[in-house]
Protein backbone atom coordinates (compact mmCIF):
# COMPACT_ATOMS: atom_id res chain seq x y z
CA UNK A 1 0.00 0.00 0.00
CA UNK A 2 1.02 3.40 -1.01
CA UNK A 3 -0.25 6.16 1.56
CA UNK A 4 0.47 9.89 1.41
CA UNK A 5 -0.65 11.93 4.64
CA UNK A 6 -1.52 15.26 3.83
CA UNK A 7 -0.60 17.12 6.94
CA UNK A 8 0.66 20.03 8.92
CA UNK A 9 4.73 20.60 8.98
CA UNK A 10 6.55 17.69 10.66
CA UNK A 11 8.32 19.66 12.57
CA UNK A 12 5.18 21.01 14.44
CA UNK A 13 4.24 17.22 15.32
CA UNK A 14 4.18 16.74 19.20
CA UNK A 15 5.09 13.15 19.33
CA UNK A 16 4.07 12.35 22.69
CA UNK A 17 -0.26 13.74 21.55
CA UNK A 18 -0.30 13.31 17.73
CA UNK A 19 -2.42 11.27 16.73
CA UNK A 20 -1.36 11.33 13.04
CA UNK A 21 1.89 9.94 13.68
CA UNK A 22 0.80 7.41 15.66
CA UNK A 23 -0.91 6.05 12.17
CA UNK A 24 2.06 6.95 9.75
CA UNK A 25 4.09 4.62 12.37
CA UNK A 26 1.41 1.39 12.12
CA UNK A 27 1.68 2.11 7.98
CA UNK A 28 5.28 1.82 8.10
CA UNK A 29 5.49 -1.16 10.84
CA UNK A 30 3.47 -2.79 8.32
CA UNK A 31 5.73 -2.17 5.62
CA UNK A 32 3.45 0.27 3.75
CA UNK A 33 5.30 2.88 1.46
CA UNK A 34 4.24 5.87 3.49
CA UNK A 35 5.11 9.65 2.25
CA UNK A 36 4.24 12.82 3.80
CA UNK A 37 3.40 16.38 2.75
CA UNK A 38 1.91 19.44 3.51
CA UNK A 39 -0.20 21.91 0.99
CA UNK A 40 1.83 24.41 0.70
CA UNK A 41 4.04 21.57 -1.92
CA UNK A 42 0.93 20.81 -4.02
CA UNK A 43 1.92 21.86 -7.15
CA UNK A 44 1.11 20.98 -11.48
CA UNK A 45 3.66 19.73 -13.57
CA UNK A 46 3.08 18.60 -16.97
CA UNK A 47 -0.90 18.99 -16.38
CA UNK A 48 -0.31 16.24 -13.60
CA UNK A 49 -1.19 17.09 -9.93
CA UNK A 50 2.29 16.25 -7.92
CA UNK A 51 3.84 17.22 -4.57
CA UNK A 52 7.30 17.67 -3.35
CA UNK A 53 6.98 14.54 -0.98
CA UNK A 54 9.11 13.20 1.90
CA UNK A 55 9.23 9.62 1.64
CA UNK A 56 9.78 7.59 4.83
CA UNK A 57 12.96 5.26 4.02
CA UNK A 58 12.14 1.49 4.81
CA UNK A 59 15.20 1.43 7.68
CA UNK A 60 12.95 3.48 9.52
CA UNK A 61 10.36 0.87 9.94
CA UNK A 62 12.09 -1.01 12.62
CA UNK A 63 11.57 1.44 15.53
CA UNK A 64 9.10 0.33 17.56
CA UNK A 65 8.60 2.94 19.67
CA UNK A 66 6.81 5.93 18.27
CA UNK A 67 8.70 8.79 19.97
CA UNK A 68 12.03 7.11 18.67
CA UNK A 69 10.50 6.59 15.59
CA UNK A 70 9.95 10.67 15.17
CA UNK A 71 13.44 11.39 16.22
CA UNK A 72 15.13 9.02 13.90
CA UNK A 73 12.73 8.63 10.87
CA UNK A 74 14.97 9.65 7.71
CA UNK A 75 13.14 10.73 4.55
CA UNK A 76 13.86 10.60 0.67
CA UNK A 77 12.41 13.72 -0.78
CA UNK A 78 10.50 13.13 -4.18
CA UNK A 79 8.59 15.11 -6.24
CA UNK A 80 5.84 12.67 -6.82
CA UNK A 81 2.53 12.11 -8.68
CA UNK A 82 -0.87 11.62 -6.33
CA UNK A 83 -2.11 9.72 -8.73
CA UNK A 84 0.76 6.84 -7.77
CA UNK A 85 -1.02 6.45 -4.55
CA UNK A 86 -3.15 4.26 -2.92
CA UNK A 87 -4.86 6.23 -0.48
CA UNK A 88 -4.33 10.21 0.40
CA UNK A 89 -5.07 10.55 4.34
CA UNK A 90 -6.23 14.77 4.79
CA UNK A 91 -4.40 15.43 8.43
CA UNK A 92 -4.20 19.29 7.57
CA UNK A 93 -5.22 21.71 10.40
CA UNK A 94 -8.49 23.21 9.74
CA UNK A 95 -9.49 25.84 8.02
CA UNK A 96 -10.21 24.19 5.01
CA UNK A 97 -8.13 25.96 1.92
CA UNK A 98 -10.38 25.04 -0.97
CA UNK A 99 -7.73 25.20 -3.05
CA UNK A 100 -6.12 22.11 -1.73
CA UNK A 101 -9.54 20.45 -2.66
CA UNK A 102 -8.91 21.81 -6.03
CA UNK A 103 -5.54 20.42 -6.58
CA UNK A 104 -7.24 16.96 -5.05
CA UNK A 105 -10.34 17.17 -7.47
CA UNK A 106 -8.10 15.99 -10.49
CA UNK A 107 -7.12 12.37 -9.06
CA UNK A 108 -9.99 11.63 -7.18
CA UNK A 109 -10.97 9.01 -9.49
CA UNK A 110 -7.15 7.36 -9.37
CA UNK A 111 -6.82 7.27 -5.63
CA UNK A 112 -8.74 6.90 -2.29
CA UNK A 113 -9.28 10.33 -0.26
CA UNK A 114 -9.96 10.03 3.26
CA UNK A 115 -12.30 12.16 3.92
CA UNK A 116 -13.49 12.41 0.71
CA UNK A 117 -13.21 16.03 -0.90
CA UNK A 118 -17.43 15.95 -1.15
CA UNK A 119 -17.40 15.21 2.45
CA UNK A 120 -15.21 17.96 3.29
CA UNK A 121 -16.35 20.42 0.97
CA UNK A 122 -20.28 20.04 3.14
CA UNK A 123 -18.79 19.20 6.68
CA UNK A 124 -15.50 21.40 6.98
CA UNK A 125 -17.06 23.87 9.41
CA UNK A 126 -19.68 23.57 12.03
CA UNK A 127 -22.80 24.40 9.65
CA UNK A 128 -22.36 20.59 9.02
CA UNK A 129 -23.54 19.99 12.65
CA UNK A 130 -25.89 23.14 12.71
CA UNK A 131 -28.15 21.72 10.05
CA UNK A 132 -28.72 18.30 10.94
CA UNK A 133 -32.12 17.36 10.71
CA UNK A 134 -33.20 16.89 14.10
CA UNK A 135 -37.34 19.17 14.88
CA UNK A 136 -37.29 18.21 18.47
CA UNK A 137 -33.66 18.78 19.31
CA UNK A 138 -33.05 15.35 20.60
CA UNK A 139 -29.82 15.25 19.53
CA UNK A 140 -28.28 18.82 18.06
CA UNK A 141 -28.99 21.80 20.66
CA UNK A 142 -30.73 24.53 19.66
CA UNK A 143 -28.33 26.39 17.13
CA UNK A 144 -28.79 29.84 15.34
CA UNK A 145 -26.21 30.73 12.79
CA UNK A 146 -25.57 34.41 11.03
CA UNK A 147 -23.54 37.33 10.75
CA UNK A 148 -26.49 39.51 11.27
CA UNK A 149 -25.69 41.11 14.69
CA UNK A 150 -29.47 42.43 15.36
CA UNK A 151 -31.11 39.30 15.00
CA UNK A 152 -28.47 37.55 16.81
CA UNK A 153 -29.26 39.90 19.35
CA UNK A 154 -33.14 39.38 19.69
CA UNK A 155 -32.36 35.50 19.50
CA UNK A 156 -30.43 35.73 23.06
CA UNK A 157 -33.05 38.62 24.12
CA UNK A 158 -35.67 35.46 23.99
CA UNK A 159 -33.70 32.60 25.17
CA UNK A 160 -35.77 30.60 27.97
CA UNK A 161 -31.55 30.33 29.24
CA UNK A 162 -29.37 32.66 31.23
CA UNK A 163 -26.96 31.20 28.89
CA UNK A 164 -25.55 30.72 25.31
CA UNK A 165 -22.16 29.70 23.82
CA UNK A 166 -20.92 31.92 21.46
CA UNK A 167 -18.27 30.42 19.06
CA UNK A 168 -16.96 31.55 15.42
CA UNK A 169 -18.20 29.16 12.56
CA UNK A 170 -14.47 28.21 11.15
CA UNK A 171 -13.07 28.12 14.74
CA UNK A 172 -11.06 25.30 15.99
CA UNK A 173 -9.10 23.47 18.92
CA UNK A 174 -11.22 25.78 21.32
CA UNK A 175 -10.46 28.81 19.88
CA UNK A 176 -13.55 31.93 20.25
CA UNK A 177 -15.78 29.57 22.31
CA UNK A 178 -17.04 31.58 24.65
CA UNK A 179 -19.88 31.85 27.20
CA UNK A 180 -22.55 34.30 27.40
CA UNK A 181 -25.43 35.58 29.95
CA UNK A 182 -28.20 37.47 29.70
CA UNK A 183 -26.85 39.21 33.45
CA UNK A 184 -24.01 40.70 31.28
CA UNK A 185 -26.01 42.55 27.94
CA UNK A 186 -23.85 45.26 27.92
CA UNK A 187 -21.22 43.42 26.52
CA UNK A 188 -23.06 41.82 24.11
CA UNK A 189 -22.89 44.51 21.45
CA UNK A 190 -19.26 44.53 21.76
CA UNK A 191 -18.66 40.76 21.83
CA UNK A 192 -20.62 40.54 18.49
CA UNK A 193 -18.78 43.13 16.72
CA UNK A 194 -15.63 41.31 17.58
CA UNK A 195 -16.56 38.41 16.08
CA UNK A 196 -18.84 39.21 13.37
CA UNK A 197 -16.12 41.92 12.21
CA UNK A 198 -13.00 40.27 13.65
CA UNK A 199 -11.71 43.75 14.01
CA UNK A 200 -11.01 43.93 10.28
CA UNK A 201 -14.64 45.34 9.35
CA UNK A 202 -15.12 41.83 7.24
CA UNK A 203 -18.74 40.36 8.15
CA UNK A 204 -17.85 36.73 9.52
CA UNK A 205 -20.75 34.54 11.03
CA UNK A 206 -21.29 33.40 14.06
CA UNK A 207 -22.48 30.47 16.19
CA UNK A 208 -25.13 31.30 18.77
CA UNK A 209 -25.79 27.78 20.52
CA UNK A 210 -28.10 26.44 23.47
CA UNK A 211 -26.31 26.30 26.50
CA UNK A 212 -26.23 22.32 27.76
CA UNK A 213 -26.21 21.57 31.24
CA UNK A 214 -23.13 19.75 32.02
CA UNK A 215 -20.73 21.69 29.97
CA UNK A 216 -19.20 22.91 32.71
CA UNK A 217 -18.00 19.26 33.46
CA UNK A 218 -16.16 18.72 30.23
CA UNK A 219 -17.20 16.87 26.78
CA UNK A 220 -17.12 13.63 25.11
CA UNK A 221 -14.78 13.54 22.31
CA UNK A 222 -15.86 10.14 20.10
CA UNK A 223 -13.29 9.35 17.30
CA UNK A 224 -15.84 7.57 14.39
CA UNK A 225 -14.27 5.00 11.87
CA UNK A 226 -16.77 4.14 8.71
CA UNK A 227 -19.83 5.35 11.00
CA UNK A 228 -19.35 3.46 14.04
CA UNK A 229 -17.41 4.17 17.30
CA UNK A 230 -14.23 2.97 17.74
CA UNK A 231 -13.11 4.92 21.43
CA UNK A 232 -13.89 7.82 23.48
CA UNK A 233 -12.39 9.77 26.34
CA UNK A 234 -14.12 13.11 28.32
CA UNK A 235 -12.32 16.27 28.19
CA UNK A 236 -12.49 17.89 31.32
CA UNK A 237 -11.74 21.80 31.59
CA UNK A 238 -8.98 23.56 33.80
CA UNK A 239 -10.01 25.67 36.57
CA UNK A 240 -11.36 28.68 35.16
CA UNK A 241 -11.81 27.76 31.70
CA UNK A 242 -14.92 27.19 29.84
CA UNK A 243 -13.32 25.17 26.84
CA UNK A 244 -12.46 21.17 27.75
CA UNK A 245 -10.58 20.54 24.76
CA UNK A 246 -6.97 19.45 25.84
CA UNK A 247 -5.34 22.24 23.52
CA UNK A 248 -6.17 24.74 26.09
CA UNK A 249 -5.16 22.99 29.29
CA UNK A 250 -8.47 20.44 29.30
CA UNK A 251 -7.58 16.97 30.81
CA UNK A 252 -8.43 13.66 30.05
CA UNK A 253 -10.54 10.91 31.58
CA UNK A 254 -11.39 7.23 30.33
CA UNK A 255 -14.81 7.26 29.23
CA UNK A 256 -17.68 4.36 28.62
CA UNK A 257 -20.39 5.07 25.74
CA UNK A 258 -23.37 5.84 27.34
CA UNK A 259 -26.60 4.66 25.76
CA UNK A 260 -27.67 8.30 25.00
CA UNK A 261 -24.55 8.33 23.30
CA UNK A 262 -24.57 5.20 21.36
CA UNK A 263 -27.80 6.61 19.88
CA UNK A 264 -26.12 9.79 18.52
CA UNK A 265 -23.16 7.85 16.86
CA UNK A 266 -25.88 5.60 15.76
CA UNK A 267 -27.90 8.14 14.35
CA UNK A 268 -25.11 10.17 12.54
CA UNK A 269 -23.06 7.40 11.65
CA UNK A 270 -25.04 6.48 8.14
CA UNK A 271 -24.83 10.12 7.41
CA UNK A 272 -21.24 10.40 7.63
CA UNK A 273 -20.40 7.15 5.56
CA UNK A 274 -22.96 8.59 3.11
CA UNK A 275 -21.09 11.76 2.75
CA UNK A 276 -17.85 10.27 2.53
CA UNK A 277 -16.96 11.17 6.27
CA UNK A 278 -15.19 7.89 7.26
CA UNK A 279 -12.72 9.14 10.17
CA UNK A 280 -14.29 12.09 12.22
CA UNK A 281 -14.15 12.83 15.84
CA UNK A 282 -17.77 14.11 17.56
CA UNK A 283 -18.17 16.14 20.72
CA UNK A 284 -20.91 15.24 22.67
CA UNK A 285 -22.09 17.54 25.75
CA UNK A 286 -24.76 16.18 27.82
CA UNK A 287 -26.45 13.50 25.55
CA UNK A 288 -26.25 16.50 22.44
CA UNK A 289 -23.73 15.99 19.78
CA UNK A 290 -21.93 19.59 19.34
CA UNK A 291 -19.74 19.52 16.33
CA UNK A 292 -18.44 16.94 14.08
CA UNK A 293 -14.83 17.59 13.10
CA UNK A 294 -13.43 15.98 9.95
CA UNK A 295 -10.28 17.91 8.53
CA UNK A 296 -7.97 16.12 11.85
CA UNK A 297 -9.65 14.53 14.65
CA UNK A 298 -7.29 13.59 17.29
CA UNK A 299 -8.31 11.79 20.58
CA UNK A 300 -5.88 8.39 19.17
CA UNK A 301 -3.22 9.16 21.79
CA UNK A 302 -5.68 9.68 24.88
CA UNK A 303 -7.56 6.74 24.07
CA UNK A 304 -5.48 4.47 23.95
CA UNK A 305 -3.53 5.35 26.95
CA UNK A 306 -6.68 5.73 29.07
CA UNK A 307 -7.96 1.94 27.71
CA UNK A 308 -4.96 0.31 26.74
CA UNK A 309 -5.61 -0.16 23.01
CA UNK A 310 -3.74 1.19 20.19
CA UNK A 311 -6.68 2.69 17.72
CA UNK A 312 -4.40 3.44 14.81
CA UNK A 313 -4.17 -0.66 13.76
CA UNK A 314 -8.34 -0.38 13.79
CA UNK A 315 -7.18 2.73 10.86
CA UNK A 316 -4.93 0.89 9.27
CA UNK A 317 -6.98 -2.08 9.07
CA UNK A 318 -9.95 -0.24 7.30
CA UNK A 319 -7.63 1.36 4.91
CA UNK A 320 -5.84 -1.98 3.76
CA UNK A 321 -9.63 -3.34 3.51
CA UNK A 322 -10.91 -0.10 1.23
CA UNK A 323 -7.58 -0.09 -0.79
CA UNK A 324 -8.26 -4.41 -1.73
CA UNK A 325 -11.82 -3.78 -2.51
CA UNK A 326 -11.04 -1.21 -5.02
CA UNK A 327 -8.33 -3.74 -6.50
CA UNK A 328 -10.60 -6.61 -6.36
CA UNK A 329 -13.00 -4.94 -8.24
CA UNK A 330 -11.17 -3.28 -10.57
CA UNK A 331 -9.17 -6.39 -11.02
CA UNK A 332 -13.08 -7.55 -11.92
CA UNK A 333 -13.77 -5.05 -13.86
CA UNK A 334 -10.61 -6.20 -16.29
CA UNK A 335 -11.57 -9.66 -16.54
CA UNK A 336 -15.05 -9.30 -17.90
CA UNK A 337 -13.98 -6.90 -20.18
CA UNK A 338 -11.41 -8.96 -21.46
CA UNK A 339 -14.47 -12.00 -21.38
CA UNK A 340 -16.13 -9.32 -23.45
CA UNK A 341 -12.89 -8.75 -26.11
CA UNK A 342 -12.40 -12.37 -26.65
CA UNK A 343 -15.98 -13.51 -27.13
Amino acid sequence: MNILFLMYPWDKVEPDKDSTLRVIHECAQRGHTVAVTTSANLTIRDSITMSFCNVIEKASNKTTSISSFYKKVKFKEQMLPLAGFDLVFMRDNPPLDPLVLNFLDSVKDDVIIVNSLEGLREANNKLYTATYHDPDNEIIPKTFVSKNKKYLKRIIEESDSDKMILKPLNGFGGSGVIVIEKNAMQNINSLLDFYITNGKGENNYVILQEYVEGADQGDVRVLMLNGEPIGAYRRVPADGEARSNVAVGGSAVKYTLTKSDKKICKAIGKKLVNDGLYFVGLDIIGGKLIEVNVMSPGGITNINKLSKTKLQRNVVDFFEEIIADKEERANRKARFRSTVENA
